[in-house]
């Protein structure tokens, strides 16, 4: 399989930049399991933009950089920030319905968010990703030159030797792909896009859907590529609790529009931990939660809603009444019981303002990047916005330097080896596994972490990984095997991050050193470290 561009991934910042590349070349786009199947898709709140003229660029930016708790880079914030308008007014055109102002129809009905000092926050109700999802793919079908292969798996990235002025590197020109049959094919191109969302699998409770396993950190990482800030991991405050509800978030917009956490008795409890209350950005508020559960020995707390008129609710939250209810919970007269869950992951492979990363050939959008954009915290619906801007970044540089890159022969590579490989016959090895993992991520590295838990977790999970790639190497691969192999290794840098990083700031939150330092307001940066085991890492 050749092309011109390959994407990996088919949320909004794939389809985003397949979209604008189609024009250049041929595209392939490979998703692992349906094309709906992405965390855009799960998205309810919204995107976030200066689109009213209450609001300011510098309004937008400042809040950006509190979020991110003196982590963000300050140009790719202005950037992000003075680019969202025209990206929205892109997703317009597309065919994205947000809901319009009912007193103007000219005008959108912006929305606020836990961190926003205004209302900006574009959306299509509480559906507002699966709204954006089916009008990029709409469009994407319309295109000739964009193929979209479903049930196709990325193993790893193709690497490939160049020699430039007596310079020998390597650069990405395809990866190995697992397709629907379980046969391994090598996809080559001439540029990579990694689009693969996050890790939220890494987790044992997580708003992600199943395939979110740090797939495109994990190539990227094993492939030598600079990585950032693994030790940002975001969690939404309210999941919904309840046993037969997988991984249903139930939107910070419900706080923006008035609704307040309250503990088992009906008290709000917010501010006894923060001055904004109920609005105050996502760490804050999963920590204030974290604390009152373990406190009160609850097993959740509660949002409540009900004050607010029962039409407008249905209206605004159609899909939370809708899943509430078929859970026998009316969120329009009852408390809605919530937990916080993993949701976010603010690092990622490391790339520049037109989404190269350090390996070229290889380009990196979305959850899958550290952008510089979120700092050490997210701010509420930063994560679309970033998307659609970064895509647009990247196909521009495509196309200012197409006639260097188109110039570049799509090389040769080796097919995939299985050696003596043998099939797996027991998934228990497998499950086992994953089920483990995600029980020491969540009690050992979850949103209040300390050295002597985060040390203990590095060790276990360094014997669990070893295993892995024993398996790996010992059998076929498969679906769960190469999704098991992934979150192992992005669970060791996580967790190698966050015993670097010697402060509490944003999302990371260490016992041992409560304090935030001056002398640590920069950067984890990192890759892979030669001649060590492969999950080790040398800082950079």
């Amino acid at each position: 399989m050749e092309c011109d561009f390959l994407v990996i991934g088919s949320g909004i910042a794939g389809l985003s930049l397949a979209l604008r590349v189609a024009r250049l070349g041929s595209v392939v786009i490979i998703t692992k399991k349906k094309e709906v199947d992405t965390a855009t898709n799960l998205a309810q709140g919204g995107i976030a933009a200066v689109l009213s003229q209450s609001d300011s660029q510098e309004n937008h930016i400042r809040d950006t950089l509190i979020s991110g708790a003196g982590l963000c880079h300050e140009d790719v914030v202005r950037l992000v920030v003075e680019k969202g308008a025209d990206r929205v007014r892109d997703l317009i055109a597309l065919g994205v319905d947000f809901v319009k102002n009912s007193k103007d129809s000219s005008e959108l009905d912006l929305g606020q968010e836990g961190g926003h000092s205004r209302r900006r926050v574009a959306h299509a109700h509480d559906f507002t990703g699966k709204e954006i999802e089916r009008a990029l793919l709409a469009r994407v079908k319309r295109q000739t030159n964009i193929r979209i292969l479903e049930n196709h798996r990325a193993i790893d990235l193709l690497m490939v030797n160049t020699d430039k002025e007596g310079c020998r590197t390597q650069r990405c020109a395809g990866a190995y792909v697992l397709n629907e049959d379980l046969k391994v094919e090598a996809f080559s191109a001439k540029i990579t896009i990694l689009c693969t969302g996050g890790a939220g699998k890494v987790y044992l409770y997580t708003s992600n859907p199943d395939i979110a396993t740090g797939d495109g950190m994990a190539m990227a990482f094993r492939a030598g590529a600079v990585m950032a800030n693994m030790e940002f991991i975001q969690f939404h405050p309210t999941c919904l609790y309840h046993p037969k509800a997988k991984n249903f978030l139930i939107s910070e917009a419900v706080r923006g529009e008035g609704g307040i956490l309250v503990d088992q008795d009906g008290r709000p409890f917010m501010e006894k931990y923060d001055g904004r209350k109920d609005l105050a950005t996502r760490d804050a508020v999963a920590r204030a939660i974290d604390t009152e559960m373990k406190v009160t020995g609850a097993d959740c707390v509660f949002l409540d809603i009900t004050h607010k008129d029962k039409e407008f609710v249905k209206k605004r939250f159609p899909t939370i009444y809708a899943r509430c209810l078929s859970y026998g919970i009316d969120i329009t007269t009852e408390l809605i019981p919530v937990v916080p869950a993993a949701h976010y992951s603010c690092g990622g492979v490391e790339t520049d303002t037109w989404g190269r990363t350090s390996i070229k050939g290889l380009l990196a959008l979305g959850e899958t990047a550290c952008t510089g954009l979120h700092g050490g915290n997210r701010l509420a619906s930063n994560s679309l916005l970033e998307a659609v801007v970064f895509a647009e970044r990247a196909s521009a540089y495509c196309a200012d330097h197409w006639q260097e890159l188109s110039s570049k022969t799509v090389p040769k590579v080796e097919q995939w080896r299985s050696g003596e490989a043998q099939s797996l016959n027991e998934e228990i090895l497998i499950h086992h596994n994953w089920d483990l993992i995600r029980r020491i991520m969540w009690n050992y590295v979850g949103i209040v972490r300390n050295m002597k838990r985060l040390r203990l977790a590095k060790k276990q999970i360094e014997g669990i990984y070893q295993e892995i790639e024993q398996h790996y190497r010992d059998y076929f691969v498969s679906p769960n095997m190469i999704e098991l192999r992934n979150i192992a290794l992005i669970s060791m840098l996580i967790i190698q991050s966050a015993l670097q990083r010697k402060e509490s700031r944003g999302l990371h939150f260490l016992i041992d050193h409560p304090e935030t330092r001056k002398e640590c307001a920069n950067d984890t940066r990192f890759r892979k470290k030669n001649g060590g085991m492969l999950a080790e890492i040398e800082m950079c």
